[in-house]
């Protein structure tokens, strides 16, 4: 499957997911949001999508979802760190939506 953003045009996987991870940009996921039922990113979105980025590249791994609930309360408090948060901003939940969003690696076990 592919996209175009910018005039370039990027691979992704059948479930879209991003193949070449260097080619991630916040238009690509704009665009990959709007694929997964997310029309707008708002600046709560692009702290988890931040947060899962900043993970990704210090870790080399995805954060699971109870690790990445921490790390949010740890950063922004209780009320925005639940599944139930995450779920509300991203339909799918953080693993699937948020972390494709984000131009992460499709984590092992994932559709």
């Amino acid at each position: 499957m592919q996209t175009e953003v910018n005039g370039q045009t990027i691979q992704l996987s059948e479930a879209g997911w991003l193949e070449n991870l260097e080619e991630w940009s916040e238009d690509l996921a704009a665009k990959i949001a709007v694929n997964e039922q997310v029309p707008e990113l708002s600046p709560e979105h692009w702290d988890i999508i931040t947060m899962a980025r900043e993970h990704f590249n210090e870790y080399g791994v995805v954060a699971e979802p109870r690790v990445f609930s921490k790390m949010m309360k740890k950063k922004f408090g209780a009320d925005r760190s639940s599944q139930k948060y995450i779920y509300s901003l991203f339909p799918t939940g953080l693993i699937k939506c948020a972390n494709k969003i984000a131009g992460l690696p499709r984590p092992k076990g994932c559709s």
